[in-house]
């Protein structure tokens, strides 16, 4: 029905810079609220950045400050502006969104993740 394809992510050395993008695509009348989330090796699934349908948005405290979530609705795009990286962002970084279908059902969307890993 719906699916959310990432891409942007692979390796960096730590200070630099990475920029992923998530497109949603399928039977879409609307899409809520998206956020990237990220599960690095041995830990359990974590948020880094969520917005809003209206731009409003929440990060988590360790990449406030280094992270920029923005999103297109035009695109059914969501982007995540990674700078200043460090080695503890290495993780598989997942695109979710809450999404209304055509058919009026909403439904919560997971994409199948990009690795992103920082090297010291």
């Amino acid at each position: 029905q719906v699916n959310l394809v990432e891409s942007g992510g692979g390796l960096m050395e730590a200070g630099g810079s990475l920029r992923l993008s998530c497109t949603a695509s399928g039977s879409i009348f609307s899409i809520n609220d998206m956020g990237w989330y990220r599960q690095a090796p041995g830990k359990q699934r974590e948020l880094v950045a969520r917005i809003t349908s209206g731009g409003r948005t929440n990060y988590a405290d360790s990449p406030k400050g280094r992270f920029t979530i923005s999103r297109d609705n035009a695109k059914n795009t969501m982007y995540l502006q990674m700078n200043s990286l460090k080695p503890e962002d290495t993780a598989v970084y997942y695109c979710n969104a809450a999404v209304r279908l055509r058919s009026g059902d909403y439904v919560n969307v997971w994409g199948q993740g990009t690795q992103v890993t920082v090297s010291a």
